[in-house]
């Protein structure tokens, strides 16, 4: 299988994740949503709570172990999933941690700002920075790059960990590896798939996602639900992702523009921040499967699935497969507002 992935195995990789995960049916759920779902549990990836992130960061730390890095340099939102997985790599490789926090969610509360992923950080001993316009990509990559170059002056040796557009999307690689892994264990169970729903927010496990299928010959329909940006700009990111990737490992024509399907249905009010829809879907998650979804990625992608259901987007009957990538740790920095959905 490795083949159909061209060069992929000429980029370094650090083993992080305990792989694979399993895939879980969720008779439950199926019953309130009219369709027959299975959850890919990427919530079990082993390292500091586990999600998504695990696999996309083998691949940078790999690329980082290369370059002999001491030291790793990441911006994200303050209650960044990527930032604590990366600080728990970086500790068990023995890199320090330096990390750019973006304030990318309005009118949060102390427990926001010191609780999930915040205070696992804080274990993990990371060094902070803060940066005030959350919606800057651009502005945020430049300042990030630019705390990399002050290191440098005092003789450390940082590898910068992009997320901003026009840098190569190592991360996606990581799940272009779990759509064979995926692919495997759908065969061995002899369960076909009919649609996958995933987040879409950085795009890179979207992408690699969905080019990893394309390049194994599967036309499993792919679903992105929208966690930052709308539907139209990210149909735009994740295209260019894929046709990065496409370069990246040396193949052609693998993902073309009908392939990328976005839903935005959810996503208002923003990016980290909790909607009606959002609150019920976790709600309905837990006391339906004992799943913890979170308010920024998983919850939002389960709102989304279940409008999408409930706008017949499935064949009547058909088995959907929900990828849960993990943020357990943010239910907690969100528990305040959590708390108002909550009935005895």
């Amino acid at each position: 299988m490795s083949t159909k992935f061209g060069r992929l195995s000429e980029y370094p990789r650090v083993p992080l994740s305990v792989l694979p995960t399993v895939i879980q049916p969720a008779p439950r759920l199926s019953t309130e949503l009219g369709l027959n779902l299975y959850v890919k549990r990427d919530d079990m990836t082993g390292l500091a709570f586990g999600g998504n992130k695990t696999r996309q960061l083998e691949f940078y730390f790999g690329a980082a172990q290369a370059q002999g890095a001491d030291t790793v340099v990441i911006t994200g939102a303050v209650q960044s999933n990527y930032v604590r997985v990366a600080a728990a790599a970086a500790a068990r490789l023995g890199m320090d941690m330096h990390v750019q926090a973006e304030e990318r969610v309005p009118d949060v509360d102390a427990t926001y700002r010191q609780s999930g992923n915040v205070l696992l950080g804080d274990l993990l001993g990371v060094h902070r920075y803060a940066y005030p316009l959350g919606e800057d990509e651009d502005g945020a990559d430049r300042a990030v790059q630019a705390i990399a170059e002050g290191l440098r002056t005092e003789g450390r040796k940082p590898y910068v960990i992009p997320l901003a557009p026009g840098h190569p999307p190592l991360g996606a690689l990581g799940y272009v590896l779990a759509a064979g892994e995926i692919v495997v264990q759908l065969q061995a169970n002899g369960t076909r798939i009919d649609a996958m729903i995933i987040g879409s927010g950085s795009g890179f496990s979207h992408a690699g996602l969905l080019f990893g299928l394309r390049a194994l010959g599967q036309d499993i329909a792919v679903h992105g639900i929208c966690v930052r940006r709308d539907a139209q700009a990210q149909t735009v990111r994740i295209g260019l992702q894929c046709a990065e990737l496409a370069r990246m490992l040396g193949l052609q024509d693998v993902v073309s523009e009908q392939d990328i399907n976005l839903f935005d249905g959810v996503l208002a009010p923003g990016y980290g921040q909790l909607n009606p829809a959002t609150a019920d879907a976790i709600v309905l998650a837990a006391r339906c499967e004992g799943l913890f979804l979170d308010p920024v990625y998983t919850g939002k992608v389960m709102a989304g699935l279940m409008a999408l259901a409930a706008n017949k987007t499935f064949p009547e009957g058909g088995n959907v497969l929900f990828l849960h990538t993990g943020g357990t740790p943010a239910v907690f920095a969100y528990g305040s507002q959590l708390q108002h959905w909550v009935e005895p």
